[in-house]
């Protein structure tokens, strides 16, 4: 099975568990941000978490953008995982502990997306450690779900230190051990660039950004 496949999978299985133990499709807040996936008739001024549902692009996007700013290709998984649509986070059940994949809110959350990787792949090649790029966060310490570019193998890692326990062969191996975890809505909160901590890489990130959207 595809990764795209498998991630269509869980979240049919995911919207699934939401009806069938509320009633109702999954929720989070949005504190105003508009969406695709927004189910019709939300208040995005409401301070109450909004209903979502999986909106599928009519374009699929893709990372060739960073593959070029990076000079290496991106394993293709990434393309799968966050370049054919827009949902809320996704939050799971594992073997291995609790966890949250990441999805693309709106056009907006992409870039941003796009960004946070850019400054990850920066300070990987900064750190001389092999290439990974996130997915999620698992675990009561939140350590990333990252993916061996090299190989597509699913990770856990500390920001800033190799993956150090290898948990799938690829991501569609990976996404389809998860359970969909029926629980409240976490409160959204700004990401931070991950190397804020590295003023220099982050004012190199900042101007390779500038360069790839001509601005």
């Amino acid at each position: 099975m595809s990764c795209l496949a498998a991630l269509t999978k869980f979240h049919k299985s995911y919207a699934q568990a939401f009806l069938d133990r509320l009633g109702e499709q999954p929720r989070c807040y949005a504190h105003g941000r508009p969406s695709p996936c927004l189910v019709d008739g939300q208040d995005l001024d409401s301070d109450e978490p909004v209903l979502w549902q999986w909106a599928s692009r009519e374009a699929a996007a893709n990372f060739d953008n960073l593959s070029h700013a990076m000079e290496f290709e991106l394993h293709g998984d990434i393309n799968d995982f966050y370049g054919h649509g827009f949902a809320g986070p996704l939050q799971f059940d594992s073997p291995w502990g609790e966890g949250e994949l990441i999805q693309p809110w709106n056009e907006d959350d992409f870039v941003l997306l796009q960004q946070n990787l850019l400054g990850h792949l920066m300070m990987k090649k900064q750190l001389k450690q092999g290439q990974t790029w996130f997915v999620g966060l698992i675990g009561d310490d939140e350590e990333m779900l990252t993916i061996n570019n090299d190989d597509g193998s699913v990770w856990r890692e500390v920001a800033g230190n190799v993956p150090h326990e290898r948990l799938a062969d690829n991501l569609a191996e990976f996404i389809a051990k998860l359970s969909p975890r029926v629980a409240p809505p976490s409160v959204f909160v700004e990401p931070q660039p991950m190397i804020a901590d590295h003023q220099g890489i982050f004012a190199s990130m900042k101007r390779m950004w500038r360069n790839l959207v001509g601005r």
